[in-house]
């Protein structure tokens, strides 16, 4: 079969294939979304036919909701979900702190709620997606139909004081419309070029009335599997903060 693939289709698959050897018999998982993501649903059903795996998922988007029913991976709602185990979800970009840039696929809301949910999120990406700061791929910002013009002038506000290279913002259309996301919202995209304080851009956005969530996930990933073209992945993970480093020694000791 990989010698059907692309390369991009052979390190995509690498790395859900690695991704795939942390998932763990009666697990609930949240189904990211996006083609990484979706190469990662495909090889648990296959997993799951030829081993037996019973797991469920809680998938992050509708497209991903349809890829796994067709498959044949058990879905329940993340109402009905008490706890999710992992995610395993995509990224557009990720730095060397795994902060990340998401919401290419307009499921950033959704995915955010899940990996929110749950105890272990792992990323999987080509290492294309490595960036040494976020900001290259724009950064979605999903906000509420209602006045968003007004929203839009608040975001531009917010970015005048931003250190940031580019400050444009534009709403994401579809079929010649802004498009709507599965939550019912629009989504603008900040072409900021490179984000010098994600943290603090992520705090002043969730301040604004209308904005409904933002694409920076920011300490949410414990770990990034790489896959590359060669079908070898790289398992990336999280650095300990000093503090961190010091509370184990601490429990340790």
């Amino acid at each position: 079969m990989s010698n059907s693939l692309s390369p991009a289709d052979i390190a995509k698959r690498a790395a859900a294939a690695r991704a795939l050897d942390m998932v763990e018999d009666g697990m609930t998982l949240g189904l990211g979304t996006g083609s990484t993501a979706a190469w990662f649903v495909r090889l648990l059903s296959e997993r799951m036919k030829s081993e037996g795996l019973e797991v469920v998922g809680v998938a992050t988007s509708s497209t991903t909701s349809w890829l796994a029913e067709e498959l044949g991976v058990p879905l329940k709602s993340l109402e009905a979900s008490d706890r999710i185990d992992l995610v395993v979800d995509g990224a557009d970009e990720f730095d060397g702190d795994l902060n990340l840039i998401k919401g290419g696929g307009a499921a950033l809301l959704q995915e955010k709620i899940v990996a929110s949910a749950a105890d272990r999120m792992v990323v999987v990406a080509d290492p294309g997606k490595r960036v040494e700061h976020l900001g290259a791929f724009p950064l979605p910002v999903e906000v509420v139909r209602f006045g968003w013009p007004v929203t839009k002038t608040a975001v531009e506000r917010v970015l005048a004081d931003m250190d940031v290279d580019g400050r444009e913002v534009t709403v994401r259309m579809s079929s010649g419309e802004p498009l709507i996301t599965d939550e019912g919202h629009h989504i603008f995209d900040l072409h900021l070029g490179r984000i010098r304080d994600p943290a603090r851009l992520s705090v002043a956005l969730n301040s604004l009335p209308g904005v409904v969530e933002h694409g920076l996930f920011i300490g949410m990933a414990d770990t990034v599997v790489v896959g590359f073209e060669n079908g070898a992945a790289e398992v990336v993970q999280r650095r300990l903060v000093p503090d961190a480093i010091e509370l184990m020694r601490d429990e340790d000791a």
